[in-house]
């Protein structure tokens, strides 16, 4: 979890995700058209990969991607993301990481 942890951190807005899986495309899709342009992390091009969705999984995050972390924190997979915005909740915590406002 070090590694998963230690890149959230560094950065604003981030995608853990696989390249070849379609709702980790379609939150990537969503943060570009509003405005943010997150670290894209494709856990099946590193090494480390396997390990980290492990990390991620044990922290309650079921499938493990797409995992998106918002200001360090985790903010859940797919349905989490997409309720939030949904709800009008999730343009409010990337107000400060878009690319206009």
């Amino acid at each position: 979890m070090d590694k998963v942890k230690r890149v959230a951190s560094e950065n604003g807005v981030v995608i853990f995700s696989k390249s070849s899986c379609c709702l980790c495309y379609t939150v990537n899709i969503l943060f570009l058209e509003l405005g943010v342009t997150p670290v894209i992390y494709e856990v099946d091009k590193d090494p480390e990969g396997k390990e980290m969705e492990k990390a991620i999984m044990k922290h309650g995050y079921n499938p493990p991607v797409p995992s998106v972390f918002i200001g360090g924190e985790c903010k859940g997979s797919t349905n989490e993301i997409m309720s939030l915005h949904l709800r009008g909740e999730l343009i409010p915590m990337l107000r400060p990481y878009m690319g206009f406002n």
